[in-house]
């Protein structure tokens, strides 16, 4: 059963991962499609957003198949890393895209004319796009919090902020459709322009929270409080002085915690060594996901038991 499970879960995540990526397919094709027939900048925007939203998801799907090796005398820790790799650089693919949106808004706000057609299609596209990334993103999500995966959670996070992009779009649509029926509303002739601005801001403002927590993961950072936790429920334990030295490491969906602990020089090898085994029981339900434990045990200096000479 313990062969089996594994192969389960690496199963389930890599249906996520290629789900993402049928979709990203279906909706790059059809923004393109409407896009380039409705000469929107909005549509266009999102139709090359949902390319490199593809480009992503491909990327996230050969993450998670590579992550899911075990671990071998060249990579003691696991392939868990390649998928921090792949959430950096779905971070790029989304800085690449605003730049783009962003110089072709500003050209159509102020240096050249573009008709819009805000018709059936435009609208039926964008709610398509809406209704399917909000079904993905849910689905990701859903697939990362049970598996622990970084990539699918980066994955889910990106396709959340196509529903939102999605929406700014379609309200520069209705805008563009509102300045064809009376006069005064004839700025709003710039809205496509303007939506197509706040998807790059909104995608942009995404890109940094992800790029941070990417980075993170990559130098290693402990998440916030958990040492401080650790180090509590260990030092709860009988016989346990005190805890110190805790140092933790993620790769992938792994926690990889060495801790040291200080105990009467007098125990038992026997005893330590059955308190260890508690004390990693412990953790593991302070940290509540799949976590490779090292317990040090140390004596304490004693009459009895002096420290050994420095050498």
């Amino acid at each position: 059963m313990t062969e089996l499970i594994p192969s389960l879960n690496e199963r389930e995540k890599r249906r996520a991962a290629a789900t993402s990526v049928l979709a990203a397919v279906l909706l790059t094709v059809f923004k393109l499609v409407i896009g380039l027939s409705t000469n929107s900048l909005g549509i266009l925007s999102e139709a090359a957003h949902s390319g490199l939203d593809l480009v992503a998801a491909v990327v996230t799907y050969l993450a998670v198949r590579i992550s899911d090796k075990p671990a071998d005398s060249e990579h003691p820790y696991g392939h868990g890393k390649v998928e921090n790799f792949s959430a950096l650089f779905e971070t790029l693919l989304l800085l690449i895209t605003c730049v783009w949106i962003i110089h072709e808004a500003i050209d159509r706000l102020f240096y050249k004319s573009v008709t819009v057609e805000a018709t059936v299609w435009s609208f039926l596209v964008i709610a398509v796009s809406i209704v399917i990334d909000i079904n993905r993103s849910r689905m990701l999500y859903r697939a990362a919090r049970k598996h622990h995966s970084q990539a699918l959670e980066a994955d889910a996070l990106h396709f959340r902020t196509d529903i939102w992009s999605s929406s700014v779009v379609l309200i520069g649509l209705v805008g563009v459709l509102a300045a064809g029926l009376s006069p005064r509303l004839r700025w709003l002739e710039k809205a496509d322009a303007m939506a197509a601005l706040g998807v790059a801001l909104i995608v942009i403002g995404i890109s940094f929270q992800l790029g941070k927590r990417t980075i993170q993961a990559l130098l290693d950072t402990a998440p916030q409080g958990l040492s401080e936790s650790i180090r509590h429920e260990v030092e709860r334990v009988p016989e346990v002085i005190d805890c110190h030295h805790v140092r933790i490491r993620s790769s992938g969906p792994l926690y990889f915690i060495d801790v040291h602990i200080t105990v009467d020089g007098e125990l038992s090898l026997q005893y330590v060594h059955d308190m260890t085994e508690l004390i990693e029981a412990r953790i593991a339900a302070v940290v509540v996901r799949q976590a490779d434990i090292t317990v040090h045990p140390e004596p304490a200096p004693s009459p009895a038991n002096p420290p050994p000479r420095e050498f």
